[in-house]
């Protein structure tokens, strides 16, 4: 069993191919890069699991109960994790994930890392011939989010985004009354106002010995190190590592909303702000927080087909859809419809048929043998993501011109602001060598 290698064997790896930028023939041993990778109907799956926390371990319980799926390896920076998930398995261990890609017997990979991560393994996964299923947001940024999508089309992988509520039958059904027009005309739709992300203000503090914390880093600018980083999502609430709920829970809600509307593939065309500017607080850790609002101001959206969508009272994994004829408030695995009868209609007698999976893991394992897009195929879970960082965005922008109001104008094919300079300094972020993309994809 590999215990992976040490965090002085990484920095040494990681200053001879410094001057390449990371670039896949560079990080990938010669002959991996997009190998054939397409299992048969009848094959058994093996997969690696990079990041293996609360969330990653997790995952690992589920594919062990498929009968035609086998974990060879799991891959954390923290050995703690890699090293307590692995040996409970029986697996291999490593500490830099790239060794796991590595891999000709690895058909696939499940990515459970902090958001910062997503975005440069599914690209290094999708170079390397594996499939993948990254947990949502998939992506940090806009911008990082269009590259996932390039990689994955360009080297045919099978990408399942972890939006597992598209597998739920109770939200299946709702989305399909709402898809064929049940409600009639929407009119708005409620999302839930999720937090956007603070600021860092912790102290720091040694790093533990089977950390690589550099590597943990990665793309952003070194932190000092604090525990909470290390805690169950502890990093989820800092801007330079993740969106806050808004991205991390907010893409439950919000992927509902872009299927029940048909706007997958697509976007809102106007963001705005309404309210006090945003006021980012200072998370320090020591009693003396620098006061904040992660939940103001109140973001709009308007759609192409004038429906409006406001981030306020709604479930936490859903929404409330208000149409002509009614409304269907949607939640995990549940909905509600007003008037009640609406639920009763026959589904197969409706004329839009949506992508209809029973289980959302399994689904991925059974499209990885047919090369079939899954339910949450990349687009969908670039899609969603991108909805969520516009209204981190809208509130960004806010906090930096002083002002609300201005409907900043958003283009979902160019995904590029037309009238918002500081809207499009948000859509990607400068990463820290060498992690950057590869270049080309």
């Amino acid at each position: 069993m590999s215990q992976g290698i040490t965090r002085r064997g990484f920095l040494k790896r990681g200053m001879e191919m410094g001057a390449a930028g990371m670039t896949a023939p560079y990080v990938l041993r010669s002959g991996v890069l997009a190998h054939n990778g397409n299992p048969g109907a009848n094959d058994r799956i093996v997969i690696g699991h990079i990041g293996v926390g609360a969330m990653g371990a997790g995952m690992t319980r589920i594919f062990t109960g498929f009968d035609d799926v086998e974990i060879a390896a799991v891959a954390d920076v923290d050995l703690a994790n890699a090293n307590q998930v692995g040996n409970d398995l029986g697996v291999d261990i490593y500490q830099d994930y790239r060794e796991l890609l590595d891999r000709d017997d690895i058909d696939a990979v499940v990515i459970a890392t902090p958001e910062h991560w997503h975005g440069l393994i599914a690209i290094h996964a999708a170079q390397a011939g594996k499939d993948i299923y990254c947990e949502k947001p998939i992506s940090l940024t806009i911008g990082e989010g269009r590259k996932m999508v390039e990689a994955v089309r360009k080297y045919g992988r099978v990408f399942q985004t972890g939006s597992q509520d598209r597998s739920n039958p109770q939200n299946y059904r709702a989305c399909m009354l709402i898809r064929n027009g049940l409600l009639g005309k929407i009119e708005r739709v409620i999302a839930h106002n999720h937090a956007s992300p603070a600021l860092n203000g912790l102290p720091g503090h040694p790093v533990p010995d089977d950390l690589d914390w550099d590597m943990w880093c990665g793309p952003v600018q070194p932190h000092p190190y604090h525990p909470h980083f290390r805690t169950v999502r502890g990093w989820v609430a800092y801007r330079d590592f993740a969106g806050h709920s808004m991205t991390s829970n907010g893409t439950h809600g919000m992927d509902q909303i872009q299927w029940a509307l048909g706007m997958d593939g697509s976007g809102p065309v106007e963001i705005w702000t309404e309210g006090e500017p945003f006021q980012p607080p200072l998370i320090r850790g020591d009693g003396r927080d620098v006061p904040g609002n992660h939940f103001e101001p109140k973001v709009y959206m308007r759609y192409a087909n004038d429906i409006i969508m406001e981030l306020g009272d709604a479930p936490l994994w859903g929404g409330h859809f208000f149409g002509e004829n009614g409304s269907i408030l949607i939640d995990r695995g549940q909905f509600t419809a007003d008037p009640p009868e609406l639920a009763d209609v026959e589904l197969e007698d409706l004329e839009v048929q949506l992508y209809k999976s029973d289980h959302h893991w399994r689904n991925w394992v059974d499209c990885i043998k047919t090369r079939e897009d899954p339910i949450a195929a990349v687009e969908m879970g670039h899609g969603t993501a991108t909805v969520c960082h516009l209204a981190n965005i809208a509130r960004w922008v806010s906090q930096i011109t002083g002002e609300t109001g201005e409907r900043l104008k958003w283009d979902p094919e160019t995904e590029r602001f037309a009238n918002s300079t500081w809207g499009n300094h948000f859509l990607d972020r400068p990463r820290r060598a060498p992690y950057d993309y590869p270049d080309p994809i």
